[in-house]
């Protein structure tokens, strides 16, 4: 059995090169969009939910300061977007710690960016916020999700 520990690092990737000076990054909420149901039939209000019908998601990135990465992804263009994580996990069948890699994939446009703060001795905490289009999750290799409101394309766990 696996048991994950910490994420150790990432980096971020923009058509395949390194942008450096990422500090944190806050992945999309994959939530599907519902609608309350009333009415004859049963007592109360019940949620159904809509499968495959996605509520926006919205990727956020933080930069310890103003970089030409946080200026770059605020053009006003489509970016494709690789975050690639090392996990550190613990495997209990054979008593060690290793690695695996996850990716998550996302293709986005720009909403906004924070220019952050100026003061002595700090950082500038500047941050940047996408429109996420297509988001697609990894983990070692395996495909955990793909979602695509445009192509309809809305596929968790392999279902």
């Amino acid at each position: 059995m696996i048991q994950p520990q910490a994420y150790l690092e990432f980096e971020v990737y923009e058509d395949n090169i390194n942008l450096l000076g990422i500090a944190k990054a806050t992945l999309p909420e994959i939530a599907y969009l519902s609608q309350d149901m009333t009415g004859a039939g049963f007592s109360g209000t019940i949620e159904a939910v809509l499968i495959g019908m996605m509520e926006k998601m919205t990727l956020k990135l933080d930069f310890r300061s103003c970089t030409d990465a946080a200026v770059q992804l605020m053009s006003p263009k489509k970016h494709h977007i690789d975050l690639r994580v090392a996990e550190q996990y613990w495997d209990t069948v054979n008593v060690e710690q290793d690695m695996q890699a996850d990716k998550h994939v996302l293709i986005v446009v720009p909403k906004k960016m924070a220019p952050g703060t100026v003061a002595p001795a700090s950082m500038a905490d500047v941050s940047g916020e996408y429109a996420v289009y297509r988001y697609e999750g990894y983990k070692d290799g395996k495909t955990l999700w793909k979602i695509d409101p445009f192509n309809y394309i809305c596929e968790v766990g392999g279902v």
